[in-house]
């Protein structure tokens, strides 16, 4: 795979990034693999890649000074950010960093390949990026206060201003289609 593009995959969900890694690399992408903002530095410092996806959410720092950190190393690095909660500040404020694309999980390896080998014409841009129903914003808004609350939903509900048993009625829906 003499032509193959090199890919950093920053994710700390280890099955979603074993996964994301064997599809990409079925497309034609040599994948070095991360979970840490440490871990993908150093392996930037060590051998700058052509492109990088970079998920928001770590558990040693943010997506988005990895982006800037990523850029600053090598500018022609073709970085496209991934998360699971999606806005549209927080997209903007990676393309300024540097980013050349923004994905919202759920997202196929078809949807990452196609972003990372974007061409310069659309770099920068917000492709398809589509404003989530108020739903959506609530069911992902109730799922991180949720994470924060380490999946403690009367603590959680406290947080939210809801009754226990509102929220746990939201919970067993499922997560409502942009």
């Amino acid at each position: 795979m003499s032509d193959a593009q090199s890919l950093l995959l920053l994710d700390d969900d280890d099955v979603f990034a074993s996964r994301m890694a064997r599809a990409l690399e079925a497309r034609g992408f040599e994948v070095t693999r991360a979970g840490t903002v440490e871990a993908a530095l150093q392996a930037a410092r060590l051998d700058s890649p052509e492109c990088a996806l970079i998920d928001l959410r770590l558990p040693d720092g943010h997506g988005l000074d990895v982006v800037a950190a990523l850029h600053a190393i090598d500018a022609t690095t073709r970085i496209v950010v991934l998360t699971g909660y999606g806005a549209i500040a927080t997209a903007v404020e990676s393309l300024k960093r540097g980013a050349a694309d923004y994905l919202t999980k759920p997202v196929d390896a078809d949807q990452v390949a196609t972003a990372l080998r974007g061409s310069g014409a659309d770099a920068g841009m917000l492709r398809e990026f589509t404003v989530p129903s108020l739903a959506r914003v609530e069911w992902e808004h109730i799922q991180r206060v949720l994470t924060e609350c380490q999946g403690n939903v009367s603590y959680a509900a406290r947080v939210l201003g809801l009754h226990r048993r509102s929220l746990q009625r939201k919970l067993s829906k499922f997560p409502v289609q942009r």
